[in-house]
């Protein structure tokens, strides 16, 4: 991997263009490690979402620049995105669970303007219980989000801002300046 002052100009405006601040006090940014072998050069962030001072979901950004490109990203920039949450039991088993989640993605990105293309991904729900020796919890069922995508505009801060809206939808936040009605039940 190079040394970040030799990295191009396109990557250093799309790493500039993901520091921007979080868009939300619930989601909790932070830089990590890249992964060093997927290109040649990779920025990370990591993100935890808050609900009432309880985390109820995460997730890491990671952007890829290869400057040669790559035909499968139809480009030489790629996001790549890993969303966990934690469910309630009920909408674990909702068949029209996957959908859903995957548009909280692609509705996240249109909002915010973010253009892009060669998008993919997974959703995928599991539903854990515990017996024998591991038994005590109550069962738990978590959604899991991969994607990618190629961005094909050099407005990154709205990428991170689609990403963010996906990660409050996920978590099941309400939109932003509407409290929710059990934090009004909690503060009364």
């Amino acid at each position: 991997m190079a040394s970040p002052s030799a990295a191009p100009e396109a990557f250093t405006r799309a790493v500039a263009g993901l520091r921007a601040e979080s868009p939300r006090p619930e989601i909790l940014l932070e830089e990590i490690a890249a992964p060093q072998r997927l290109a040649p050069y990779a920025f990370a962030l990591s993100a935890t979402v808050l609900r009432g001072g309880d985390e109820v979901a995460s997730g890491r950004l990671i952007l890829l620049h290869d400057p040669a490109g790559h035909e499968a990203w139809q480009g030489d920039l790629r996001l790549v995105t890993l969303i966990t949450a934690e469910l309630e039991e009920d909408l674990a088993s909702d068949p029209l669970l996957s959908a859903v989640a995957w548009t909280w993605l692609t509705d996240g990105l249109e909002q915010y303007a973010a253009a892009y293309t060669a998008i993919g991904g997974t959703v995928t729900q599991t539903a854990s219980t515990r017996f024998g020796e591991l038994a005590g919890p109550a069962p738990t069922a978590d959604l899991e989000v991969r994607a990618s995508w190629t961005p094909t505009s050099a407005d990154f801060g709205a990428h991170l801002y689609g990403w963010c809206a996906m990660l409050a939808s996920t978590a099941g936040l309400p939109p932003p300046g509407v409290a929710s009605i059990t934090d009004r039940v909690k503060s009364a």
